[in-house]
């Protein structure tokens, strides 16, 4: 499904005890963005349906209609010069935008 960096499951634990709520991120795919896909990230709880990754005591919540499109997805944390934040590198994505959170699917993902 996905894998967690360490980074990512770090900066998730310390965000979500910042938040004071919450068991985990959830991750979905929606429509939208320039590129036809946008991911979206919340901090909440698992769901009905819902896939459990766990890595280093993080977790991530992710349906099983994103489940698809997230397939060999690798989510990451980065601080850089671009700024601080959750990085996705999909594998299933063909093209994405300059702000990284929107992509266009390869055909593997078509429904």
């Amino acid at each position: 499904m996905i894998t967690l960096t360490d980074a990512a499951s770090k900066a998730l634990i310390d965000l979500i005890a910042s938040k004071g709520s919450g068991d985990g991120l959830r991750l979905s795919v929606e429509k939208g963005g320039c590129a036809g896909l946008q991911y979206t990230m919340e901090i909440g709880t698992q769901l009905d349906g819902d896939t459990m990754v766990e890595h280093l005591g993080a977790r991530v919540f992710i349906d099983a209609v994103s489940g698809d499109f997230l397939k060999g997805s690798v989510l990451d944390h980065e601080d850089g010069l671009s700024g601080a934040g959750f990085r996705i590198r999909n594998p299933l994505a063909s093209r994405s935008c300059g702000c990284g959170t929107s992509f266009e699917p390869t055909g593997e993902t078509a429904h």
